[in-house]
């Protein structure tokens, strides 16, 4: 095995940390390539040869798992020779096989190399977009679940939450010696994840802080929920400078910020009379507020943070994603009803929105792809 491809404890990320918090849940959010996988899957490993625990492994579409993928999950410990060292040199691969990784060996034989499997699988795997195809098989001996980029950029599936809690559920059934592991890259501070689970304080969280939420369930058990956000490596990581372009996006993949785009900004001053209509978009406990702009023969909405509260809630148009029987209070922008509504929505088909800043971008851009995934 050679020197690069060695972990360090101190070029990698370590679990120790936030496994010390004892939580069910550990939601583990950092740059790319930092480790945050190959140290849940060891863990999980471990805990198969030690004890007999398996694993499960969820992704939110199957093609993210199955084929070439599921073959090569393992394969960085696998080079890196943990599976023999674990097992004492009685396993030294991992086999993939219908959504199932198994120990395995390879020996020799009359017709040549041949591959010896261990009897069970230590580890299954799940995608929530599948999930009513698994309601009726039981898995005992899971104890540790492992949900792989739980936050994404493009899009969450419909009601996506609810199909992971039915996984867990499907998974866990009555036990409570079960704990999750939910990894992902900083590629969009906006997960509804965070909102669902009331973890209202991620998105304000410093690298290298770990957060841990208690939640007291009717029956008196509290259920523990560890934030880690990664702190970077000091060092970086070797491949950095391939990505030392000028590109602020550039930065999660380097040093794990929040990948944010860049937005246009509001290209002139205008003064209140220029208002000709306001209306406001709630969104993942955000207020923003819109404003169509008449000036100089041109027209464009600008959208910024609203620091007060609503003044009008009985009349002024409102965008939310909170259900409300009032008549100007809509859930999305993208489906208008009445005839002010069309107009504002031709603002975004023509791109003439601008944005106080790239944040408020970004809380648009969310709201948008919220608005083409929910019922």
């Amino acid at each position: 095995m050679s020197k690069d491809s060695e972990r360090s404890e101190n070029e990698h990320y370590n679990l120790e940390p936030i496994l010390k918090e004892r939580a069910h849940y550990n939601l583990i959010i950092g740059e790319r390539s930092n480790g945050k996988t190959y140290a849940a899957l060891m863990y999980a490993l471990e805990r198969y040869v030690k004890g007999g625990a398996e694993a499960a492994y969820l992704r939110r579409m199957q093609e993210d798992f199955i084929g070439k993928r599921g073959a090569g999950l393992f394969q960085p410990l696998v080079v890196n020779g943990e599976i023999s060292k674990l097992t004492n040199g009685e396993w030294e691969d991992v086999y993939y096989y219908a959504s199932r990784w198994y120990l395995c060996k390879y020996v020799e034989s009359k017709k040549g190399q041949e591959r010896v499997t261990d009897s069970r699988p230590f580890m299954y795997g799940f995608a929530l977009s599948q999930m009513e195809h698994e309601k009726g098989t039981g898995y005992p001996n899971v104890k540790n679940i492992i949900f792989d980029e739980f936050i994404t950029r493009t899009a969450y599936l419909r009601d996506e939450f609810v199909l992971f809690m039915n996984t867990l559920s499907t998974i866990i059934r009555s036990r409570d010696d079960v704990k999750i592991f939910m990894l992902a890259n900083t590629v969009n501070k906006y997960c509804p994840y965070f909102d669902e689970m009331g973890l209202r304080h991620v998105r304000d969280m410093k690298q290298g802080e770990i957060d841990v939420y208690q939640l007291k369930h009717a029956s008196g058990k509290v259920l523990r929920v560890a934030v880690e956000y990664c702190k970077p490596f000091e060092k970086g990581k070797k491949s950095d400078f391939y990505f030392a372009f000028d590109n602020q996006k550039l930065e999660m993949i380097t040093s794990g910020i929040w990948e944010i785009d860049i937005y246009p900004h509001c290209p002139y001053k205008y003064k209140p009379k220029d208002i000709k209509f306001k209306y406001f978009i709630e969104f993942d406990a955000n207020l923003l507020q819109c404003e169509v702009v008449f000036i100089d023969n041109m027209t464009f909405t600008f959208i910024h943070r609203k620091t007060t509260p609503l003044k009008d809630e009985e009349n002024d148009l409102i965008y939310s994603t909170r259900y409300d029987p009032r008549p100007n209070w809509r859930r999305k922008i993208t489906l208008p009803m009445f005839k002010v509504e069309h107009k504002i929505l031709e603002y975004y088909r023509a791109d003439k929105i601008f944005y106080q800043d790239n944040e408020v971008g970004e809380i648009v851009r969310n709201y948008l792809v919220w608005c083409g995934k929910t019922a």
